[in-house]
């Protein structure tokens, strides 16, 4: 074998650290460490980072998978398993076939001549170290360009998300840091001054109605309540004999990588000692780290603690449902129900960002809308909901009926369903009544939030949960001017 072994070449550099140095540049850069003193927003900001490490390592090994790498990867493969004899007969066909793809042509045409038709055995081993080094640069510089171009990519999201995240800032005051992972997720989202102004308009109408704000927060507590161990989740935290792959373990030779270990040396390295005038190039590489080693796998046996859970556990956490909240969008509610059917929208949508619950929202009249509020793209999602303007009359029994056939579904235990509206309407179907008696049985909860005094008593009575929020306006004056007073 005339040289080394090209085909993990690109794996190899990009296990050089140059990744864990842009990781390093992107932090100081972005200056994300620099950010409020939040546990949530610093480990969502290292997660973040995590997962692009992971991704753009994957890429960067793509690089030589151009044509113009694959074609001379190639070449080098065929080359380094030839006899010197086979060697100096093919090598102006091989000097050729470099001239149009690589970077390496120039200087191996300087070496042949240099070489001046000598057949030293040694040189053909000479050629291709002085190739390889030239495919490691070149394979290199590209990693680094993509990186360099990830990296940029990665920054403009990174400020992206920090500064929605700066402006959303109300939306975290509650969160727990998972919570305020799910709200980094989210705030991919690039929210326009409408779409914050629409935000902000209502978080500050919550804060007036404290009112609306403690019975989100009574729903909330409902779903932690449910005594049944099939929704229980306690951590446990065990120990156990585990085996890994680990390349201090010896079983298995793998493939050759660049190193100074004497022990785990190729044959064809100790070659460059032979001749006086090589051997310094076998001192160099050797204090370089870059003599070719047999790069060595197998399985290595080691303690680890795993996590399990105990569903018998009393001091088990309970698996929450997600919320729906199907808020009554017809004419009839225009005004001040409008922005409490809204506020208490958003008030969920905080509760189940620090809950780790997903968040649905029905608006519906004569048909219905669906928003998801804690996706990815949750808070364009908030923005659009929150200014959408109420109109239409009023059909209960399709957005009920949908809202049930959700329930029926395996992810929908231990779920709330909370509908917000004036309830002036007739009373559903028995058929629908007898649906929602079945859901029940199963923790699901159906809760109402009734903005009127003239709501249908028969049309609520279906539901586990009744609340009536309809103060009068003197009410609404003494309210909103007796919390300013504080």
């Amino acid at each position: 074998m005339l040289g080394v072994d090209g085909l993990h070449l690109a794996v190899t550099l990009a296990d050089s650290g140059m990744v864990e140095a842009a990781v390093n540049d992107i932090m100081a850069r972005s200056q994300v460490l620099a950010m409020p003193d939040n546990n949530g927003i610093k480990s969502s900001v290292k997660n973040h980072l995590v997962k692009w490490r992971g991704s753009v390592k994957r890429r960067i090994t793509k690089v030589c998978e151009t044509e113009r790498f694959q074609q001379e990867l190639a070449l080098y493969q065929e080359v380094i398993y030839w006899d010197e004899e086979t060697f100096f007969q093919q090598l102006p066909e091989v000097i050729k076939k470099l001239e149009w793809h690589s970077a390496f042509y120039l200087q191996a045409r300087r070496l042949v001549e240099k070489n001046k038709g000598i057949n030293n055995p040694m040189f053909p081993h000479y050629f291709c170290d002085q190739w390889y080094q030239s495919l490691n640069d070149a394979i290199k510089q590209a990693q680094l360009t993509e990186l360099e171009a990830s990296k940029e990519k990665v920054l403009n999201d990174l400020y992206q998300r920090m500064e929605t995240m700066k402006n959303m800032e109300k939306v975290g005051e509650r969160g727990s840091e998972s919570g305020m992972g799910r709200l980094w997720d989210m705030a991919a989202a690039k929210l326009s001054k409408g779409d914050l102004t629409a935000i902000q308009r209502h978080a500050e109408f919550l804060a007036k109605h404290k009112t609306l704000q403690d019975i989100a927060e009574k729903l909330g507590r409902m779903a932690r309540e449910v005594n049944d161990p099939d929704l229980n989740k306690a951590p446990v935290e065990d120990v156990e004999m585990v085996e890994e792959r680990s390349e201090m373990a010896t079983d298995d030779i793998v493939g050759v990588h660049q190193n100074d270990d004497l022990n785990k040396l190729l044959p064809n390295e100790t070659m460059f000692l032979a001749y006086p005038e090589l051997e310094v190039v076998f001192y160099k590489n050797l204090i370089d780290k870059r003599l070719m080693n047999y790069q060595m796998k197998g399985k290595a046996r080691k303690l680890r603690k795993v996590t399990t859970n105990l569903p018998e556990s009393a001091e088990a956490d309970i698996e929450k449902g997600p919320f729906i909240l199907c808020v009554d969008a017809s004419g009839s509610m225009t005004g001040f129900p409008e922005m409490c059917a809204k506020a208490m929208a958003y008030a969920l949508m905080q509760i189940a960002l620090a809950e780790e619950r997903d968040c649905y929202v029905m608006l519906f009249s004569s048909e219905y809308i669906t928003y998801e509020l804690t996706r990815q793209d949750g808070l364009r999602e908030a923005s659009d909901f929150l200014s959408y303007q109420f109109h239409g009359g009023t059909d209960f029994e399709a957005v009920l009926l949908k809202s049930v056939e959700l329930m029926q579904g395996e992810r929908y235990k231990n779920a709330d369903l909370v509908v917000v509206s004036d309830f002036i309407a007739p009373k559903q179907s028995e058929e629908l009544e007898q649906k929602v008696s079945e859901l029940k049985k199963s923790h699901n909860r159906f809760h109402a939030i009734n903005l009127s005094k003239y709501g249908n008593p028969q049309l609520m009575s279906m539901f586990n949960q009744v609340w009536s929020y309809h103060p009068n306006l003197v009410g609404r004056l003494v309210e909103k001017f007796g919390r300013t007073k504080h």
